[in-house]
């Protein structure tokens, strides 16, 4: 977003606040006039101290000056504390009611410590003053999204686009807002219009996001083209190289996943559900000693539920069925309702000849009152 410093309410040439008076008055006014437009001046170059000084300067004087007021609240907010802006902005409002530069300043402080709601209930103030105001209007609908509400989200997103029709940032978070919901086609709906409205230069975000829609959607080689075109552009990027990995693991090209899985590695050796993931794609290709070093190696970082996993179907695909079905027993213990760990557990005892047993085992899942399909499928496969 277009950021308001380049809109502060310093006085413009000439003006003055409403006093009269002689001309110690008019020196006064003139004083702080000079102050507030160097305080502003000095807030766009992100001299904050020295525009703290000018507002404080004229706070002295008139503590109730609506551009000082202001002024602090925009330099606190600049520095991050944002609860000190909002006593700034809410002092300011309590004399000078609907300045829009207070309210701007109080929604954008409220959104920062996620108090969402009370951010769009300014935002709507504001908006009384400037309903066509497409700044705030898309900071509104950003704030219905991140507080799930889909309906009035999308529709002030669509009362910028009819504002604005090509308005990138009301686009984009259409684009977010349905995938958020799941609604990964209306998503990808959006995010495509922005390369046909951005064709020169769409942003790396955008080819990532479509690249995710395609993951989540299973059309894997899709997603791989606009994962690509987002790692030409940034070598290093996480998302893009994370979304190869695991369209290539969607398709079951293990070898080629794991390219990336490493590269990911390289730039962040330390980051266990990647090394988990490594470690699958090395299970899966039968390289059980280089699958169990990255499950060791996440395992050593902290404790996860998939690495041990992991562990136990190496183990079990190496016949080791015994030392496999300690490891699952101790996971169902700690997360009973994971459908995973009952198959794989009911495959051991199966694999050692105790039908009966595998039976029971996927029968306790059942027996919490949960359903899933594929123990439904495997207990009927088994049971009979």
């Amino acid at each position: 977003m277009s950021d308001l410093f380049n809109e502060l309410p310093g006085p413009r040439s000439g003006e003055t606040e409403e006093k009269s008076g002689g001309p110690d008055d008019n020196q006064e006014l003139t004083a702080i006039s000079e102050l507030s437009k160097k305080g502003y001046k000095y807030l766009r170059e992100n001299r904050i101290e020295e525009a703290v000084d000018c507002f404080s300067q004229i706070l002295k004087v008139d503590e109730n000056n609506n551009y000082a007021l202001v002024g602090m609240g925009d330099a606190t907010r600049k520095r991050g504390s944002f609860k000190d802006a909002v006593i700034y902005y809410q002092h300011c409002l309590s004399y000078h009611p609907g300045n829009n530069y207070a309210l701007f300043g109080l929604a954008d402080c409220f959104k920062a410590i996620n108090q969402f709601h009370k951010a769009i209930e300014i935002w709507e103030q504001y908006l009384l003053h400037d309903d066509k105001s497409i700044t705030v209007l898309t900071r509104v609908a950003d704030a219905y999204r991140k507080v799930r509400d889909f309906k009035h989200s999308k529709a002030v997103y669509l009362r910028v686009l009819e504002i604005e029709a090509d308005n990138p940032y009301a686009i984009i978070g259409l684009g977010y807002l349905h995938y958020d919901f799941k609604e990964y086609l209306d998503a990808l709906f959006y995010w495509e219009k922005m390369i046909e409205v951005n064709k020169d230069n769409v942003d790396i975000r955008v080819l990532t996001s479509i690249g995710n829609c395609h993951r989540k959607l299973k059309t894997f080689e899709s997603g791989i083209a606009y994962f690509e075109k987002a790692l030409q552009r940034d070598p290093g990027n996480f998302y893009a190289l994370f979304g190869l990995a695991d369209c290539y693991r969607g398709l079951n090209q293990q070898d080629r996943s794991l390219g990336y899985w490493n590269r990911i590695l390289e730039q962040d050796p330390r980051n266990k559900v990647i090394l988990t993931r490594a470690g699958d794609a090395y299970r899966n290709i039968n390289q059980y000693e280089k699958s169990v070093d990255y499950y060791e190696r996440a395992l050593n970082i902290e404790f996860d539920t998939y690495a041990v996993l992991g562990l136990a179907l190496v183990a079990k695909s190496q016949g080791k069925f015994d030392e496999a079905q300690e490891s699952l027993r101790r996971l169902i213990q700690q997360d009973p309702k994971n459908y995973r760990l009952y198959i794989e557990l009911a495959d051991c005892r199966l694999r050692k000849g105790d039908r009966h047993e595998a039976v029971e085992i996927l029968e306790n899942f059942q027996r919490q009152g949960l359903r899933n399909n594929a123990v439904i499928e495997f207990l009927e496969r088994i049971r009979y």
